[in-house]
Parts: C-alpha cells; sequence; structure tokens
C-alpha cells in the first residue's frame, strides 16, 4: 500500500492557489482512477483505491499546510507504512513554473508543510515530488496564496497531468525510474 499525500489549504478562498498545487494533483489522481474524496479521516480527506494494480490511499490534510504533518503522522501509524510507501506532493517556489522534481529524502527545502511532516515523523526519509510554482514575485506568503495567473493556466494544467503521470509511474515503477523520467 502506498500513501500519496497532495499539501494545500481548505476552503474555497485557497482554491486554485500556488500552495494548492498538491491538491490539484491528488484531485486529478482521484478522478483518473476513480478514487471517491469523500470520506474524512485522519484530519484529510482521504479515499482508498488502486493506481496500476497497487493500492493507495490519496490524502489531502484540511490541517492547513504548515500542519500537514498531524494528517500524514496518523494516516501512516494507522496502515503502519514504512517510509518508502509516503510520498508527499507539495509547491515549491524555488523551481520555475511547470517544472517537476522528485526525491528520495532531503530537507524541507523552506516549505513549512514539509518541514512539519519532516518534524512529526523524526525523518527526512521519504519520498517528496515537488511542484515548481516560482519565481516569488513581492511577498513570499501573498504569492503563495494567491491564484494562478490566468496567462498560466496552460502550464500549470500540463505540470498537474505530468505531476500525476509521475505519481502513477512512482506507485508502479518506484522513485529511481520516475526521476530518470520527470526530473528534466
Amino acid at each position: 500500500m502506498k500513501l500519496i499525500v497532495g499539501l494545500g489549504n481548505p476552503g474555497q478562498q485557497y482554491a486554485r492557489t500556488r500552495h494548492n498545487a498538491g491538491y490539484e494533483v491528488v484531485d486529478c489522481l482521484a478522478e483518473r482512477w476513480g478514487i471517491s474524496l469523500a470520506g474524512e479521516k485522519f484530519h484529510a480527506w482521504c479515499g482508498d483505491g488502486v493506481i496500476g494494480g497497487q493500492r493507495v490511499i490519496l490524502l489531502k490534510p484540511l490541517t492547513f499546510v504548515n500542519r500537514s504533518g498531524q494528517s500524514v503522522m496518523a494516516a501512516g501509524r494507522f496502515y503502519r507504512l514504512a517510509l518508502d510507501d509516503l510520498l508527499v506532493i507539495s509547491d515549491d517556489v524555488a523551481l520555475p513554473l511547470g517544472r517537476l522534481r522528485m526525491r528520495v529524502r532531503g530537507s524541507a527545502g523552506g516549505h513549512n508543510g514539509l518541514r512539519d511532516i519532516v518534524d512529526r515523523l523524526g525523518s527526512e526519509e521519504f519520498c517528496r515530488l515537488r511542484l515548481g510554482v516560482g519565481p516569488v514575485i513581492g511577498d513570499m506568503v501573498r504569492f503563495v496564496l494567491h491564484r494562478f495567473d490566468k496567462s498560466d493556466a496552460p502550464v500549470v494544467r500540463q505540470m498537474v497531468e505530468q505531476a500525476a503521470d509521475a505519481v502513477e509511474s512512482w506507485v508502479q515503477h518506484g522513485p529511481d525510474a520516475t526521476m530518470t523520467r520527470f526530473n528534466g
């Protein structure tokens, strides 16, 4: 079983913002694979299904980005998952818009949601897929909490689709093959 977590903030005011890019990827996967995210469990919208023959749990924490670790830890403990079975999808202002980068371990890189997950799990040894939403223009907080420009819509749509492809690859082929294919 794999746990796939998309980071974001709940509430209509945050929909389609840069900080909710992880949510959008999980929504895309749920639609592709017919997985309902209607259930609320582990302080998250949660769905159980199959991707490429592998059982997965899709998770969208309701704890706001900065407290995502609470949800991730609760789900991981409940299902008794190894850190190798966890993939966290988050926005990254250091990457240009549309760029993807998968890593099997590493620091939070200044992302408060990843930092909370690392702190609560006590480890940096989990896979993460970062979605490029940069470069930052103006104040960082305002930037990530604002919606993408309309002119960016095609790039964002393509990034979300490619990120969903990368998650499917991770589930079916593992991180090494996925990094080779998607870390451009």
